[in-house]
């Protein structure tokens, strides 16, 4: 079956869309890209306006991830789940991220090497609780593994903990040692680097205290 385009009306709302009238009545938007060949008058049969529909729904994928993506970087099933929420087909959203990985704008590798690396300079964690992140990204432990190979949990928790000891600086031992425990704990680092860690901040602090005897503290 064929139809007449009768009209091409670009959306007020969206500029970047077009409605398509069929025979004097509206029939559906498209994306100015893909409407760009149609003409008034022009025949149109059911079997194109389902191919039209299908890479307009592309093009609206794609443009949907790419201002995703402009705000911050995401991870594939960061992605994945944005184009669900807004009713994209599976096949619209495997392509999108197919193209997307083409283009370099998506690339879950890279991102967790900016994440671990952004938060061993920020927010030092154990490398426990930077996997536990990645992976609530979405991202697969074998991307991501080898990086964490290399992080220096006993340099990033005296790192973090030489930050955090500027708020407990004019604490006794007994309140520093506690508070600075669970600061390391809740970032995933286990007893002895806490341990560790602990002592020789305090000696940063207070150079003329006893290691030894706070150390048989804890």
């Amino acid at each position: 079956m064929e139809s007449k385009i009768t009209k091409l009306k670009i959306q007020k709302r969206n500029p970047n869309r077009v409605n398509v009238f069929l025979d004097g009545k509206f029939a559906f938007g498209l994306s100015r890209i893909v409407a760009a060949w149609l003409e008034v008058g022009q025949s149109i049969t059911d079997e194109k306006i389902n191919s039209l529909l299908s890479k307009d729904e592309l093009e609206v994928s794609y443009q949907l991830a790419v201002n995703f993506l402009s705000y911050q970087p995401r991870t594939k099933y960061e992605v994945t789940r944005k184009l669900e929420k807004n009713s994209i087909s599976e096949h619209a959203v495997q392509s999108t991220i197919k193209k997307l990985e083409k283009n370099g704008l998506l690339n879950d590798y890279q991102f967790a090497k900016d994440w671990i690396e952004n938060r061993n300079t920020f927010r030092p964690r154990s490398r426990r609780a930077l996997s536990y992140e990645l992976y609530k990204k979405g991202i697969e432990p074998d991307t991501f593994n080898s990086l964490l190979d290399i992080v220096d949990e006993p340099a990033l928790a005296y790192r973090a903990a030489s930050i955090q000891s500027k708020k407990y600086r004019t604490e006794n031992w007994d309140l520093f040692r506690k508070k600075m425990f669970g600061y390391l704990s809740r970032r995933g680092f286990n007893y002895e680097i806490c341990a560790q860690t602990v002592i020789k901040v305090w000696s940063d602090l207070q150079p003329l205290n006893s290691p030894r005897e706070e150390k048989e503290k804890l």
